[in-house]
């Protein structure tokens, strides 16, 4: 992804949650989404990402049809270097990490234009980006799923990523949205 790519990654986006999510998040919410407030955003947050982070995007005939991020595992649980409380030592056991003492990475979005879902767009761009984490050294790849979006289970299913017990839920215009992490280990 280049920063030239930021409007046409922002329309994927927004309208990929507004198709992925109706149902699961107000509705209100899903059709008050802005392209342009996203790609103001997005250009924010382009302009300062880490270079650890990385955005990829599928085209067809020079139009962006399909994006995913990834980076670093934000979650505490799975990252490199656990921190004990103040004056306490880590265990053992906190100081083992899943996938071999590998850190994970996670993937932070993946979304295709939705009249191309089930094209395979999706399915190459996690190709390449599981491809990107296992060439970093990563031990294994990560991500939250809405829960109910079954499409989206359904997929990374089949691309090998299996719930592991992680939940949570974040606020979506006043709805509690609960997630589903779902991991994948990469040899």
């Amino acid at each position: 992804m280049t920063e030239g790519d930021v409007d046409a990654v922002s329309a994927v986006r927004v309208r990929g949650w507004q198709a992925a999510y109706q149902g699961l998040m107000p509705q209100a919410y899903l059709d008050a989404m802005s392209v342009a407030e996203d790609a103001r955003q997005r250009r924010e947050w382009f302009a300062r990402r880490r270079p650890e982070m990385w955005e990829l995007v599928a085209e067809r005939a020079g139009e962006v049809i399909g994006w995913l991020a990834g980076g670093p595992a934000r979650d505490a649980d799975l990252t490199r270097e656990p921190v004990p409380a103040q004056g306490t030592e880590l265990s053992a056991e906190e100081r083992e990490l899943p996938d071999g003492g590998r850190p994970a990475a996670e993937l932070m979005a993946l979304y295709v234009a939705p009249a191309l879902l089930g094209t395979g767009i999706g399915r190459a761009l996690l190709t390449a980006g599981t491809a990107r984490a296992r060439d970093h050294g990563y031990g294994a790849l990560y991500l939250w799923v809405v829960h109910g979006n079954a499409r989206a289970q359904r997929f990374y299913e089949r691309a090998g990523f299996a719930p592991d017990g992680a939940q949570e839920a974040y606020d979506v215009g006043g709805w509690r949205v609960p997630e589903v992490r779902y991991r994948r280990p990469l040899p």
